[in-house]
């Protein structure tokens, strides 16, 4: 591994010099969730119907930027409010959006168990009721699910980068005239924005999902903390304010 790397100044984003690292590393993360604000994907002044589908850390960030945009979006436009839904298995996940303006389901309130015994059916009175739906389930079974709940000429936004299985059926995509769009990476200033505004003004706490903070010296310790199921994100800190945890 290269010691110095040399790449054009355009690539560097200032951080606040208020903000912590522990809260810079999130930017990232909300620059990719930003990224379907930017596409210019959701009408927050047409009552666009919004769903996110996955409550996993990507899924969580999409969240947190949508709720936001909407609700500044119809406070500006003096719009009727309507919140997306951020559909998950966990409710503690699913309380930690609630400050984004964001109606928290479980999957079991909009879906029913399919032959597998997995909660793949979408319930009828869910079915096709959504104008967008973001897929952030990491699962071709979310994926045909979000397939399902998305309207005629809706928009499927897939943030997930599974492969399809062989069992993957188009013909719902093609005969409903559904658009699909994929969302990758995205800007750094607006994920910057929003992680520096105060609670007040709207301001994403993420601290909250941070597990578990480990020094450096102890990152065995760190990587098998990562891989317990129950752990949302573990951060490893360098330098000197790896001191404050001694």
């Amino acid at each position: 591994m290269a010691e110095y790397l040399v790449l054009p100044v355009v690539n560097l984003h200032l951080v606040p010099s208020t903000m912590s690292n522990a809260v810079a590393v999130f930017c990232e993360p909300l620059a990719a969730a930003c990224r379907i604000v930017e596409q210019n994907l959701i009408d927050a002044s047409a009552q666009d119907k919004v769903l996110i589908l996955g409550d996993g850390k990507l899924g969580l960030m999409i969240a947190e930027a949508i709720g936001r945009h909407m609700r500044e979006q119809q406070s500006s436009s003096q719009s009727t409010s309507i919140q997306p839904i951020l559909v998950g298995k966990h409710q503690h996940k699913l309380d930690l959006v609630q400050e984004a303006g964001i109606e928290p389901k479980l999957l079991r309130d909009i879906a029913t168990a399919g032959d597998d015994g997995s909660l793949t059916v979408v319930k009828p009175e869910y079915q096709h009721g959504f104008d967008v739906v973001v897929d952030a389930t990491g699962s071709p079974a979310g994926l045909a699910m979000a397939t399902s709940l998305t309207r005629p000429m809706g928009k499927l936004i897939l943030k997930s980068t599974c492969a399809a299985n062989a069992n993957f059926f188009a013909a719902p995509i093609v005969i409903d005239e559904i658009q699909i769009v994929g969302s990758r990476c995205g800007p750094f200033p607006p994920a910057l924005r929003l992680l520096s505004l105060p609670d007040d003004q709207g301001g994403l706490r993420v601290q909250k999902y941070v597990t578990k903070t480990f020094r450096l010296a102890d990152a065995e310790a760190a990587v098998a903390c990562a891989a317990e199921r129950s752990t949302m994100k573990v951060q490893l800190i360098c330098g000197p304010e790896e001191e404050e945890l001694s």
